[in-house]
């Protein structure tokens, strides 16, 4: 049998992935709009990604995906990994401008993922080495109401108590040993998410200029 020994996708030191990780509801969704905003990303969320595949006409996976949503387990990740590189390559072959595109590079917010260690895994193995992860935390309490109104207009079947309370316990079970696993590599940068958007970003923003300026200082 043969031992697959491919190098990942992408080269980490031209191709910059940024996992963004918390709770349901720490706030990723919107900080990462800001981060955008302010350093060119493509921002990538594997849960809008599911859902958009779910829906896509002729989706060899869209009646799956829907069952594990639906039920607040995590998708198979060879499904997501292949969604999330696809839009990768997709991305890249746009010729974005500015400083972050340029001569082959590329800056990309990952959103919600990895949800598991073995996804963690086999994204920096076969995909691209993460430079770092912004983890925002914040309680229960706190994401909990933040979801609830959230259903109130979003049409997502999973914003309701029994599904959010379902998310909370997997991402207890499966992410937090993603996270410290990341830490243990001294690649985690904790932001509190309970104070106002406006401070959370600034320690967002902050974290982003941190990375970047130590990733051209190993150029």
């Amino acid at each position: 049998m043969a031992i697959d020994n491919a190098p990942p996708t992408f080269d980490h030191s031209l191709i910059t992935v940024i996992y963004v990780l918390g709770g349901p509801g720490a706030g990723k969704g919107t900080q990462c709009a800001n981060l955008v905003k302010d350093f060119g990303f493509s921002h990538l969320s594997a849960g809008d990604l599911l859902r958009h595949e779910q829906n896509r006409e002729g989706s060899e996976y869209g009646e799956l995906i829907r069952t594990y949503i639906r039920e607040g387990t995590i998708v198979p990740m060879e499904i997501t990994i292949k969604l999330l590189e696809n839009a990768m390559k997709a991305e890249l072959e746009k010729g974005r401008e500015g400083e972050g595109w340029a001569n082959g590079k590329g800056r990309f917010l990952i959103d919600g993922f990895p949800r598991k260690m073995d996804q963690a895994m086999k994204f920096d193995e076969t995909v691209c080495l993460a430079s770092k992860v912004l983890f925002f935390t914040t309680t229960e309490e706190v994401m909990l109401a933040r979801l609830l109104e959230r259903g109130k207009t979003s049409g997502r079947e999973d914003d309701n108590v029994e599904s959010i309370k379902k998310r909370f316990r997997t991402y207890a079970n499966d992410t937090m040993p993603v996270i410290e696993y990341y830490a243990s590599q001294d690649k985690v940068a904790e932001i509190d998410s309970t104070a106002s958007i406006e401070q959370v970003y600034e320690a967002a923003k902050a974290a982003v200029q941190n990375i970047f300026s130590q990733k051209d200082q190993t150029a």
